[in-house]
């Protein structure tokens, strides 16, 4: 069974994705987020537009893993920097 990292997404954001305008999901850099990518690999990311059910195709994203980077960036649904 393959290893999957799965993430859901604000509606916005997916469609992003899924339009090709947005190349890259960000997440905090907090013990929560580094216990999940820090020493590991996936081989696929799965990414969910809300919470939709498994059959639900449209508002699911299956794509290979290619990494992470820990960036410092300025967005407002993270805090002042």
């Amino acid at each position: 069974m393959a290893s999957s990292l799965v993430l859901n997404l604000k509606g916005v954001y997916f469609d992003q994705i899924v339009s090709g305008t947005k190349p890259d999901e960000f997440r905090l850099c907090t013990p929560y987020w580094r216990k999940r990518l820090e020493g590991r690999t996936y081989d696929r990311i799965i990414l969910k537009r809300g919470y939709p059910k498994n059959d639900d195709d449209a508002r699911i994203l299956v794509m290979p893993w290619r990494g992470y980077e820990v960036r410092t960036i300025t967005h407002p649904h993270f805090g002042p920097s």
